[in-house]
């Protein structure tokens, strides 16, 4: 599936937020890319509400036509839509592996599973967007320890704060899903009641 490749700081730019962490040309330069990105730009309701809508696609790497197929599961569950939404995304793979600091960015953890490195309750588990579920047991493939980004993650355990709703091993980086995130666990920068209003209309 195609997704955008290009430079996450353009993308962290033209939304005002640093969708990377630490990113230290967002920080230099923290107004729109572009000849005219210090213009003012009336900031209409669509725009706020389209704005919130990018942050979350971008933070967690996800097209139009995906994150729209999530919108609609997370109005058929129970509860608050734009909870559902978020726990929906931050129930990712590939998000598990970032969020468990086995990789250092949304975009490694994604090439990681890609690549067939985890295994889901012992089963090889190659999709990104795969949900993980409660009690789930994620482990890196035998074969994948002597891997240098695995090397690393394992030496390097405990340079980022783990959510307290994943425990990792830090001998075998085994992950273990103690229950599906609430939003207070959830460090996005998103307004999701915006996108909820965007996508009601």
């Amino acid at each position: 599936m195609a997704r955008y490749t290009g430079p996450a700081t353009r993308i962290s730019r033209r939304l005002k937020v640093d969708l990377i962490g630490g990113d230290q040309a967002f920080e230099r330069r923290p107004y729109p890319p572009g000849q005219h990105g210090r213009g003012r730009i009336k900031e209409s309701e669509y725009l706020l509400q389209s704005q919130e809508k990018q942050k979350a696609r971008y933070t967690y790497g996800v097209l139009e036509r995906q994150f729209v197929r999530y919108y609609k599961e997370a109005v058929r569950r129970p509860g608050k839509t734009g909870e559902n939404l978020l726990q929906i995304l931050e129930s990712r793979l590939d998000n598990v592996i970032y969020r468990a600091g086995i990789a250092r960015t949304r975009r490694q953890a994604r090439q990681l599973v890609s690549h067939g490195h985890f295994l889901v309750n012992g089963v090889k588990v190659n999709v990104p967007s795969y949900q993980v579920s409660k009690w789930d047991i994620i482990d890196v493939r035998p074969k994948s320890f002597s891997m240098l980004p695995l090397v690393v993650a394992k030496e390097s355990y405990g340079d980022r704060p783990v959510p307290a709703w994943l425990q990792v091993v830090q001998s075998n980086l085994r992950v273990l899903v103690h229950q599906l995130p609430e939003r207070a666990q959830i460090d996005v920068p998103v307004q999701e009641q915006l996108i909820v209003e965007l996508y009601s209309k």
